[in-house]
């Protein structure tokens, strides 16, 4: 049965490898080779990062400095702008009573002209955890994957580099893997997880699921909910890609129900960032803040491609 499954989907991947040439083009322009320990690498140009202002935009460059900042330190931060108030050492903050940081954090409302209900946070480095030198290998690979089966490959390297950066770990809730599968979702796209055997720690057919999944649920009901809104989009463009990858974290329900909410006439930039500030069903604090890490950790990347190269 499972092999009838496997046999299906690359049935449906070689449908895709009929596409117009002007939807690979789209991508393949965009692949760069590079060397690292002599390994030629494939990886996805960033370049409409910096070309449409993205870089320059408060969320993704708080998160940017949150993934390089030590676990032991801490960033002091209003939630909905993601200023920066300050930067303090994990033991300093914890020195304070519950008391004395409801205090402060008060008093940063009032500073700022803020309603009592604005969030003010206390957001801890997060460099533990994206080991960015340690995952050239691993995008190398998943772009190529992606690239083979004619799936676009950015979403490749966008997960890989927020989910499990350069390990192999469980979520708090099971999914697994280097692109992060539920058992279910795992399951329902061609990977055998039973108590015998988790194909999701193997990297190929975790990656063969993840590009099923984008292509035949993600990417489809991206397309349907903006379609409901009456929202014109390019599949190639940067912010439906990152429409996309909220899909493929929130589930498309959470990400429609956010949408409804904010009820926009069009897409784009404007469209994401209002995503970042409302919530509506379980699409709340993490499901905001994905889109922000994909967007952080690639500038992340183009950073040290560009030290590569140099």
């Amino acid at each position: 049965m499972r092999t009838l499954l496997f046999i299906s989907l690359f049935c449906q991947f070689s449908c895709f490898a009929t596409l117009s040439d002007s939807i690979t083009k789209s991508w393949k322009k965009d692949l760069i080779q590079t060397h690292k320990d002599s390994t030629q690498l494939l990886f996805v140009s960033s370049s409409a990062l910096y070309d449409q202002g993205w870089d320059t935009l408060a969320h993704p460059n708080f998160w940017r400095k949150i993934m390089v900042l030590s676990p032991d330190s801490c960033l002091i931060n209003i939630g909905k702008t993601r200023e920066i108030i300050t930067q303090l050492s994990l033991n300093d903050w914890n020195r304070y009573s519950d008391d004395e940081k409801d205090t402060y954090r008060d008093s940063i409302r009032n500073a700022k002209g803020l309603d009592k209900e604005e969030k003010v946070y206390m957001t801890t480095g997060k460099s533990d955890f994206y080991k960015f030198n340690k995952v050239f290998h691993s995008l190398s690979r998943g772009v190529a994957v992606f690239d083979s089966l004619n799936i676009d490959p950015w979403y490749a390297q966008a997960i890989l580099l927020i989910e499990s950066p350069g390990k192999l770990a469980k979520s708090n809730v099971g999914a697994y893997g280097a692109f992060q599968l539920m058992k279910g979702v795992a399951r329902s796209h061609g990977l055998r997880v039973d108590k015998y055997v988790d194909e999701r720690k193997d990297f190929v057919k975790s990656a063969y699921g993840a590009s099923h999944l984008l292509s035949t649920t993600c990417i489809p009901q991206a397309k349907r909910i903006l379609n409901s809104q009456n929202i014109t989009f390019n599949e190639n463009e940067l912010w439906f890609r990152l429409f996309v990858l909220h899909i493929y974290h929130a589930g498309a329900g959470n990400v429609e129900a956010v949408v409804k909410k904010i009820n926009p006439d069009k897409g784009g930039r404007e469209l994401i960032e209002n995503m970042w500030i409302n919530s509506a069903g379980n699409f709340k604090n993490s499901s905001q803040n994905y889109s922000q890490l994909a967007l952080a950790s690639l500038l992340i990347l183009d950073e040290m491609l560009v030290t590569l190269q140099s």
